[in-house]
């Protein structure tokens, strides 16, 4: 459960750093991070990897003829490489807080990003199953919410169940999805993945053709994410 709030801002700002310019990163890049995060691949790993690879760039850049670095795809196999790296060398890994204090996480800040996730699933504009299962998990989420302001949460187990509830939402938004809609999903997908495949293990452009789509999916209904890890920096909740 390392680094909630810096997971996803320091990856950007790292790739954004070394090509030396702002670039919004894609949804395809969303969806990278997200599986590297699901793996428990370390902030480190992630940032070294960045490292590497621009540091390969920059190396053999006079045969580049100009050619810039779009997408942190480019970068996946150095990711990789170096979380192997850091598997073997085994330099006595500090077991994660399970506590909100020592975490970082405020119970207000917690609640208030249940609560407001909560919020927009029952505003979602959804039908049959999906909007049957968005109304149940808005309901659990409240109630998550209610408890969190009571009791400070064990992170790890709240995540758990935050990620339960999600896989139902998408499942029951996927279930209501056309088979034309998900065909393009699916298309687009694997357009955006074709230029990093050799970069990439089959395994890892697996999940992050689900990952695409997933977020696709969501962005689509305007549906929250539900992890801590998209919990707003805010402050005044702290």
């Amino acid at each position: 459960m390392e680094n909630y709030y810096n997971y996803f801002t320091e990856i950007e700002e790292r790739f954004q750093q070394r090509r030396g310019s702002i670039l919004l990163l894609s949804t395809l890049d969303w969806a990278l991070i997200e599986t590297w995060r699901e793996a428990g691949i370390p902030l480190e790993a992630v940032l070294r990897g960045i490292d590497q690879a621009f540091d390969r760039y920059d190396a053999r850049q006079s045969k580049s003829r100009g050619r810039r670095v779009n997408g942190l795809a480019w970068c996946a196999q150095e990711v990789m490489t170096a979380a192997e790296d850091m598997r073997e060398a085994a330099v006595g890994a500090a077991k994660p807080h399970s506590d909100a204090a020592s975490a970082g996480l405020g119970q207000q800040r917690i609640a208030a990003h249940l609560d407001e996730a909560s919020a927009k699933l029952r505003t979602a504009r959804l039908t049959g199953l999906a909007a049957q299962t968005a109304t149940e998990i808005a309901e659990r989420l409240a109630a998550l919410a209610q408890s969190a302001r009571e009791h400070a949460p064990n992170l790890e187990d709240l995540e758990r169940s935050l990620t339960v509830l999600e896989e139902k939402l998408l499942t029951s938004v996927m279930a209501t999805t056309s088979e034309g809609e998900m065909t393009a999903l699916r298309e687009q997908s694997a357009q955006a993945i074709a230029p990093y495949r050799r970069r990439m293990q089959a395994l890892q452009i697996r999940q992050i053709e689900q990952q695409f789509l997933h977020k696709q999916l969501l962005e689509k209904h305007d549906l929250p994410r539900l992890s801590l890890f998209y919990m707003r920096q805010d402050e005044s909740l702290a």
